[in-house]
């Protein structure tokens, strides 16, 4: 296990996480940090439980959404997805490996 640590609207955090997934934690919760700070800068919803809560059911919504059955991702799951947008990076690389010889 790895200690990780981390700032959620300016509040420090020490997380622990797996070997390897240091990078899934960190953009979780830079993910995590933006929804929180985007709800408090609206004003709307004053306390940091309260904003966390706005926050978690609007990731849960967006979660649910990507495994809706007439959702645009019906049958996808996340891992799938991640797997075809690496092979988008692959074709994108060889593609554009040509072309940084001319510079």
């Amino acid at each position: 296990m790895t200690q990780i640590d981390v700032s959620i609207m300016g509040q420090a955090y020490k997380l622990a996480c797996k070997e390897g997934e240091e990078q899934a934690l960190l953009e979780a919760v830079a993910y995590l940090d933006q929804k929180m700070c985007a709800i408090r800068d609206a004003g709307k919803v004053r306390g940091n439980d309260r904003i966390a809560v706005i926050a978690a059911l609007g990731i849960a919504a967006e979660l649910l959404a990507t495994k809706a059955e007439d959702g645009p991702l019906s049958g996808v799951s996340i891992a799938q997805m991640r797997q075809v947008i690496s092979g988008m990076h692959e074709q994108l690389d060889q593609a554009l490996t040509p072309q940084e010889n001319l510079f």
